[in-house]
């Protein structure tokens, strides 16, 4: 193809909202001296660093990035701006979920409809994914933990311009312990430091920016008790010093507090899920500042029908109610004793979910365990960032940042289920959603 028509075409094809010159530029095959500068005009501002709201504000974004926020007659807005009227709505920053499995397969007539798929087949079911996760808000993820290393594929895609999604933060493939959680029978997998440390080295020399250890039992897999410990303390210690050494950050799932005692003291990052964690470790890992992603929409009645529609099987079901009290109570002990939370479902961001998405369903769930709407779309948000240690790019709506904006029909601060009425989506200044464009 010319390289004149393949311009066009790529053109044609981005979701993004371009002014008539720049269109006419491009299609006199000249690319425009600078992007194209966009204004949000009328809608209100939400700070999740303040917890204030700007009514009636203009933010200008230049190219990828915010350029100015201000009133209403403050920013001046360039004449060839493309201006879009968000009247009404409610800006937030784009949403953050810190537990995507892409590649997610679940025991029952998931894992047998996908059985034998192929890596293109993954990676196409995790393109159509990423589209769908981008389209419900949710601007930025992390996957800890996927399939055949297909998600480090798709991220370089993504940031390449070549397919859309969410900014991804991979952790690669997990490192699972022969008999462990994620498991098969028979099958021997890392054990022991050295093992394991080879397998971290692995996962970062494919380019991952997290490790994932599975360092106690989970629902999924039989792969051992929920609560047990069931990787060692030699194992785990070894992990963290292995990944830290390259500044790759470790993420571990746990349901045992047992186990995560030890991940805290080793300088574990993130706990995943925490189905069964007691105050005791709690409070350890408040005062190490240990991130903890809840996850909790997993184990809730209200998202039985998602298991139900996947056609789980009696055990897998019967394990999940098994831990679903404990893990509310756990998540209530965590708020109470103000352990750094940031937002993740262990499901598909966009699944439906009692109404909604998997990501705002989670994140109503923190407010009835006790957050405020504020500290709960800031988990949402500014905490996932800060997590990731991007908070000087993503999370909040401020200059300078990505313009990662999402438009919702209600004032969040005091409502978090104001969420559920998201109807803009743009995700480093391209308009991926609009659903009042004309």
């Amino acid at each position: 193809m010319q390289p004149f028509l393949l311009s066009l075409v790529q053109l044609l094809m981005r979701p993004t909202r371009i002014p008539g010159a720049c269109l006419l530029i491009v299609l006199l095959g000249t690319a425009p001296a600078h992007a194209a500068v966009t204004a949000l005009v009328g809608g209100t501002v939400v700070d999740v660093d303040s917890g204030e709201a700007l009514r009636d504000a203009v933010v200008l974004v230049d190219g990828e990035r915010i350029a100015a926020i201000g009133a209403s007659g403050e920013v001046d807005v360039p004449t060839d701006a493309d201006v879009i009227d968000v009247a009404g709505q409610w800006l937030v920053p784009g949403l953050m979920n810190m537990h995507v499995h892409l590649g997610l397969i679940l025991p029952g007539k998931m894992a047998a409809e996908l059985a034998g798929e192929t890596d293109a087949a993954l990676a196409l079911r995790m393109a159509a994914a990423a589209r769908e996760i981008l389209q419900a808000g949710v601007t930025t993820i992390r996957t800890p933990g996927d399939s055949r290393h297909a998600e480090l594929a798709l991220d370089r895609s993504i940031r390449k311009g070549e397919s859309h999604g969410p900014r991804i933060h991979a952790a690669g493939e997990s490192l699972v312990i022969t008999a462990g959680h994620g498991s098969e029978p028979g099958v021997r997998y890392a054990d022991g430091p050295y093992e394991l440390i080879k397998a971290a080295r692995e996962q970062i020399s494919l380019g991952a920016k997290w490790v994932k250890i599975l360092i106690s039992g989970g629902i999924a897999t039989d792969g051992g008790a929920i609560a047990e410990a069931l990787m060692t303390p030699e194992e785990i210690n070894a992990v963290v010093d292995a990944a830290h050494r390259f500044g790759v950050k470790v993420a571990a799932h746990s349901g045992s507090s047992a186990a995560t005692s030890v991940a805290v003291d080793a300088g574990v990052d993130s706990i995943e899920h925490g189905y069964t964690l007691d105050r005791e470790v709690l409070r350890k890992m408040h005062k190490a500042g240990t991130w903890l992603v809840p996850t909790i929409v997993v184990s809730q009645p209200a998202t039985a029908p998602f298991f139900e529609r996947i056609g789980s099987p009696q055990w897998y079901l019967d394990r999940r109610d098994s831990v679903g009290k404990l893990h509310w109570e756990a998540l209530k002990t965590a708020i109470e004793e103000d352990v750094n939370i940031a937002l993740g479902t262990d499901q598909l961001p966009h699944e439906p979910n009692d109404g909604t998405t998997a990501t705002v369903r989670e994140a109503e769930y923190y407010v009835e365990a006790g957050m405020t709407p504020l500290e709960a779309l800031r988990a949402a948000t500014i905490e996932p960032a800060r997590m990731l240690g991007a908070d000087d790019e993503v999370g909040s709506l401020a200059v300078g940042k990505y313009a990662d904006i999402v438009a919702v029909g209600a004032d969040p601060l005091a409502d978090i289920g104001a969420l559920r009425t998201i109807s803009f989506v743009m995700k480093g200044g391209t308009v991926y959603r609009d659903d009042g464009a004309r």
